[in-house]
């Protein structure tokens, strides 16, 4: 009974969404409503317009955890949505609510709560005058109108009052504390605005000091325990990152690892032990980021060597367990390590994606002698929610085989509660993964792709939207989407997510293999999946195809709409690139470098020509598809001149674009009324011209 009642709501919900769209009339040239300019996009009447914005709305008035960390007190710090934006909250203990701690207009990125700072004469009894132990405090990184030049405040709850520690107007990322939280070190692109500094902030009202010049794109990993050292990392490719190890008396900094010899590999999360080592993932040696130990002799140990899927979070705590994700085939697993290194056990999370793996930095008393860990989670029917886990609670001796063993529990504990609005959780679409076959073989074996795909209740055949993740070397992952969940539910839409060569998380060489001059292969790889749609003729309807993508995902749309275009009925192009030379000319100066690791460098003459040719621009008479351009007026990454060319040329040959730009944005819309309107006007689009 369950299924039919399903049926009736779909095709009652569609045919209210037709009649919306088909409402919209001519295309005026040009409107303004509040930041967002609409050009070439027809406007739908108010009733209308009320009845479709209130079903896209019905999507995303939900209010997901982006993000979790503990606090001085033992509660948590979490980013959530308030209003319109994301912003700081408290949450004091499991399931209690959110408590709003600063507004700012734009933002909130990141997160680095402060430690407990122990002071001397802070405690009971201490002579009049004494210095007071500060609350917990929490440092956040805040975007200004989407440009990522992000502003580091410290935010003490209970006050209304916040510190900025910037200078208001250079990019400043990756905050991290000493384990006394008496320093905070973060880099910064203050003094030249292209090269990341580091700077330590040592409390108090005096600004933070350039501690060390450096060249290029670095990041701040971890603090020694005694504060005396600082892990950092040379970002130069997603296959190519140094890490570096600074002596904050001198100021001077060495290779971690020492001479490599040249030789490139990633490196991420480098963490501390309490005992001086260092754990971290890395792909060197293997074509996979594996799980690795330095140890004070100079020699590395690898620990997660068996496992066939890369690290891609790691935590220590302080007693020196270690907590690792592991990224298999798109799902996170959770895997619990002793401080000796070996696996104690696998821990299952939500058929989803995990990420922000933290240890309560203190010590906290806890049963058995437990730890405490908060990680963030998000399925395709899940937000995103904050989870805490006690490990090592109840561990008690049991038989095994005969043998005296202890066996190591972890109590997951659910600290929010994301709530759905009027949505059923259950109707939720979740996807199957399949692979399909692509055009090129891996030396005797004929080459696949991993691709999501998303089915909406009922009976096929049905249209279908290819979505196409940025990057390059992003990954589709199955978490939530509202916009999958909205096509899929209420437009009867299939979708498809591949992860085309290139992706991250399949190992180095699958990431390797759109690179330099092998840029056109991965759109390929979508010529490809319209191939295996079209071999699906009772689940897919081949003659309704369309694609989607922001950034990179933008170009691959660009780029199919080029090369596919008598398969695609339309394309939905957010913030992508349409001229790889004009991107990377103006792209901003601290990306360029590592950008050009990746596409290649536009000012060798025969790289120049290359990128040219297959660059979407050069060929924007041969786009006859439908075309929704969508573009943030302050997109650092992929300038709005990438945009508007496009737009402009598509139109100079012929073809009607609709082309939407937010004014307070960057790359990708981050403030909900725009995103809404955006999600909105791609409902209508599909309409016009997918269904």
């Amino acid at each position: 009974m369950g299924r039919p009642r399903a049926k009736y709501a779909l095709g009652f919900v569609t045919a209210a969404l037709l009649v919306a769209a088909a409402a919209w009339g001519q295309a005026p040239a040009l409107r303004t409503q509040g930041q967002l300019v609409y050009d070439g996009v027809p406007e739908l009447p108010a009733d209308k317009l009320a009845e479709l914005n209130a079903k896209v709305q019905s999507y995303t008035d939900y209010k997901p955890v982006r993000a979790a960390q503990w606090l001085a007190d033992g509660s948590l710090a979490i980013l959530a949505r308030d209003q319109q934006t994301v912003q700081l909250h408290q949450v004091a203990a499991a399931l209690q609510p959110r408590k709003l701690l600063k507004t700012f207009a734009d933002p909130v990125v990141f997160l680095a709560p402060r430690p407990p700072q122990p002071i001397a004469g802070a405690m009971l009894g201490a002579p009049p005058g004494a210095k007071p132990a500060p609350g917990p405090q929490v440092a956040v990184g805040v975007d200004k109108d989407g440009g990522e030049f992000y502003q580091l405040w410290l935010v003490e709850p209970g006050r209304d009052a916040a510190q900025l520690l910037t200078d208001g107007k250079s990019r400043n990322e990756h905050p991290r504390w000493s384990r006394d939280g008496n320093q905070l070190a973060f880099v910064g692109t203050a003094r030249n605005g292209k090269d990341f500094d580091l700077y330590l902030w040592d409390g108090g009202d005096s600004p933070p000091r350039l501690a060390l010049q450096l060249e290029g794109t670095w990041q701040v990993e971890d603090f020694s325990p005694d504060g005396g050292k600082l892990l950092i990392s040379k970002y130069i490719s997603i296959e190519a990152v140094e890490p570096w190890l600074v002596d904050l008396k001198t100021g001077t900094k060495q290779p971690l690892l020492g001479d490599r010899k040249g030789k490139a590999s990633a490196f991420a999360k480098l963490r501390y032990a309490p005992d001086g080592s260092v754990w971290f993932a890395s792909d060197m040696d293997s074509d996979r980021l594996r799980l690795g130990r330095l140890d004070l002799a100079g020699k590395v140990t690898w620990h997660t060597s068996a496992i066939p899927w890369p690290v891609e979070d790691l935590a220590v705590s302080p007693s020196g367990r270690v907590a690792a994700l592991i990224n298999e085939d798109g799902y996170s697993r959770l895997y619990l390590l002793g401080a000796d290194g070996k696996i104690e056990r696998r821990s299952e999370l939500a058929e989803g994606v995990a990420s922000g793996l933290a240890f309560m930095p203190w010590a906290e008393v806890l049963p058995g002698g437990a730890e405490r860990l908060v990680v963030t989670v998000t399925s395709a029917d899940s937000p995103g929610d904050a989870y805490a886990l006690d490990w090592g609670l109840l561990a008690e001796p049991v038989g095994y085989k005969g043998k005296k063993t202890t066996r190591i529990l972890v109590r997951s504990e659910r600290w929010t509660q994301t709530q759905v609005g009027a949505l059923d959780p259950k109707g939720f679409v979740k996807p199957q993964l399949v692979r399909y076959p692509t055009f090129d073989q891996e030396g005797a074996k004929q080459r696949t792709v991993p691709c999501f795909v998303y089915d909406p209740p009922g009976k096929g055949p049905f249209p279908f939207v290819i979505s196409i993740h940025g990057g390059p070397e992003g990954q589709a992952r199955p978490w939530f989407d509202p916009s999958i969940q909205l096509w899929a539910r209420e437009l009867g839409v299939a979708v498809l997510v591949p992860n085309v060569r290139g992706s991250d998380g399949y190992g180095k060489a699958w990431l390797a293999l759109d690179n330099g001059k092998k840029r056109e292969d991965s759109v390929a790889d979508i010529g490809a999946l319209l191939d295996w749609a079209a071999r699906q003729p009772q689940r897919l309807d081949a003659k309704r195809a369309a694609v989607y993508g922001g950034s990179y995902g933008g170009y691959m749309v660009l780029a199919a709409l080029v090369k596919y275009g008598e398969r695609l009925k339309a394309g939905v192009d957010i913030v992508g690139i349409s001229n790889f030379v004009t991107f990377l000319e103006n792209t901003k100066p601290y990306r360029r470098q590592n950008r050009r690791e990746e596409y290649g460098d536009e000012s060798d003459p025969a790289m120049r020509d290359f990128l040219q040719r297959i660059s979407p621009l050069s060929h924007a008479n041969r786009i006859r598809s439908k075309l929704l351009v969508v573009q943030g007026a302050n997109d650092p990454r992929v300038p709005a001149s990438e945009a508007e060319q496009i737009v402009a040329a598509v139109r100079q040959a012929g073809q009607a674009v609709w082309y939407l730009l937010a004014k307070d944005e960057g790359h990708g819309f981050q403030k909900k009324n725009n995103r809404d309107a955006m999600m909105a006007t791609v409902v209508a689009f599909w309409q016009q011209h997918l269904l």
